[in-house]
């Protein structure tokens, strides 16, 4: 599956773009996997890593890692940088999920 089939998915996509150089980005990890814990199949969350991918970083204008971006039926519903606790990311998915 492209990156592009999946973030046209009817089910929120949370994208995470990272680089394992980042010391926030590996503070996100554990925060993503717990949120995927609590909202399961309601959420899809990939990872991206800007240096392996940089065309996909380039095209939604990533600046700075982690970069979060939801994503539903192919639009960019929600971003944000740097990092965002667990309780934030599960207002913002139930949020947008509807």
């Amino acid at each position: 599956m492209t990156f592009d089939e999946i973030i046209h998915s009817d089910k929120p996509v949370l994208v995470d773009f990272f680089a394992t150089w980042c010391g926030p980005c590996k503070m996100m990890s554990p925060i993503l996997t717990d949120v995927k814990q609590k909202l399961g199949e309601n959420i899809r969350i990939i990872k991206v890593d800007v240096d392996q991918s940089p065309q996909a970083a380039a095209a939604y204008q990533v600046q700075g890692v982690p970069t979060l971006i939801l994503f539903k039926n192919g639009q960019a519903l929600w971003r944000q940088s740097g990092v965002v606790p667990a309780q934030e990311l599960e207002r913002v998915i139930k949020a947008n999920s509807l």
